[in-house]
């Protein structure tokens, strides 16, 4: 029999509360209510989501358990979950009239079946929420629907879809299904997500709106269904079209299926993934933000790269040195000076080009990943906390001098200094510009 030894545990919020993460993640003020055992699984389990300021509205019962799923994994595999539940139906009247109290204040409310019975009163929360003229998104579970008459969205999978209205053979057909089920159940929108085939967003008296799957590494699709309706809830309250808000969605879900476990995504993130499409969005993120990154990345197994400098006037012996030091790992991390750093380095008269600006066409690289700005005169703090594989500089350096390298070779990494193109350098094309 296979026999694990457990070298790290981690708790994290699943269900419902996964889509409270992913909604605050995005920065969207999330208030979550629902049922929990009167135990230390629900008492952990309020605590990490109050951390991350979720307003937590708690019906604790003594006699069922906070539902609580183990799943023991390896190398990044799944070997095995262990659930521990009691499904029990659950009088609404409690949850429907917190709902009343607080659905003043919402932007939207998401009604997360997960089939345990504190949804039993469905319709009644429906039937609040759309008295209060605030939008209803549902993410639908068993084979019946009609019981989600009257919601604003629903956000069926395929497989889900498909139980209720049987298999479809074409895409026409199911385009022609889900128009049927959005007239039966008058509802405004019908989103199902198709996993490597992307989703369909239906809406009244709209064309078919088929988007195509974004992800192009998938490690664990763990809770991807709540991430797709966090998204679309949060998109959907700031004012957002259906189909604005559904495109979203899908790159979201592109990329919280490269992480492993239940998982959220950030604003950052997905501004990234617009920016590396030619959407708008920035390719740049904070500090704390690419910390998560960098540990889902670890996770993943992944070798990261990091090099750092000006970059002022950007040339073509830059793009080819950052090509090169791509080609060391998976993911390349360029640390930025700060206009301030710059000008203590360099001179009153630089940077040319200011720090926005500087960022931003780093991101535009094919070969870069994660662009963070640094305001010391040195990386040096900020690779010691990082700490990557591979410490990459250009130029005539001895690595011993380079800083942070002490750091990355104390920790198991290596240090490597790369050649500049000769011939190229940001001073020279301003030397010349000036002449």
């Amino acid at each position: 029999m296979p026999v694990v030894h457990v070298q790290k545990t981690d708790d994290r919020p699943g269900g419902a509360a996964n889509v409270a993460v992913n909604l605050a993640r995005l920065g969207v003020p999330t208030r979550l209510v629902g049922v929990v055992g009167k135990d230390g699984a629900g008492d952990s389990l309020q605590e990490i989501l109050e951390s991350r300021d979720i307003r937590c509205d708690f019906h604790r019962v003594q006699d069922r358990p906070t539902i609580t799923k183990t799943r023991v994994q390896s190398r990044g595999q799944q070997l095995i979950r262990l659930d521990q539940e009691r499904v029990a139906a659950m009088p609404g009247d409690a949850i429907v009239s917190v709902l009343q109290k607080s659905i003043k204040d919402a932007g939207a409310v998401v009604l997360s079946d997960y089939g345990k019975g504190t949804l039993a009163d469905i319709a009644k929360m429906i039937t609040a929420s759309r008295e209060a003229g605030v939008p209803v998104l549902v993410d639908p579970k068993g084979d019946d629907f009609s019981r989600y008459r009257g919601a604003t969205v629903l956000t069926p999978n395929q497989a889900e879809f498909e139980a209720v209205v049987g298999v479809c053979e074409s895409e026409n057909e199911l385009v022609s299904q889900a128009r049927k089920m959005l007239d039966d159940l008058e509802m405004n929108a019908l989103l199902i997500t198709r996993s490597e085939k992307g989703m369909l967003l239906l809406e009244a008296d709209m064309e078919p709106l088929f988007l195509r799957a974004q992800a192009r590494e998938v490690f664990d699709v763990t809770g991807a269904g709540d991430t797709v309706i966090a998204t679309l809830a949060g998109a959907v309250a700031s004012g957002k079209d259906f189909a604005s808000a559904a495109a979203l969605a899908n790159i979201a879900a592109g990329l919280v299926v490269r992480k492993i476990g239940v998982a959220a995504v950030t604003p950052g993130e997905i501004s990234i993934s617009l920016h590396q499409r030619g959407q708008g969005g920035r390719g740049l993120v904070g500090l704390e933000e690419l910390k998560l990154m960098v540990q889902e990345s670890r996770d993943r197994g992944e070798r990261l790269i990091m090099t750092n400098g000006c970059f002022d006037v950007l040339h073509a012996g830059h793009v080819s040195y950052l090509e090169e030091a791509k080609g060391l790992g998976d993911r390349l991390i360029v640390a930025v000076n700060d206009d301030a750093s710059v000008r203590r380095l360099k001179g009153d008269s630089r940077p040319v080009n200011e720090l926005q600006d500087r960022l931003l066409v780093l991101a535009g690289l094919a070969a870069v990943d994660w662009v963070v700005p640094f305001a010391d005169d040195t990386p040096a703090s900020l690779i010691a906390e990082l700490l990557p594989d591979v410490l990459v500089k250009g130029g005539d350096y001895n690595p011993d001098d380079i800083a942070g390298a002490k750091d990355v070779l104390q920790n198991g990494g290596e240090v490597r200094v790369l050649a500049f193109r000769d011939g190229h350098s940001s001073s020279r094309i301003i030397d010349r510009l000036r002449d």
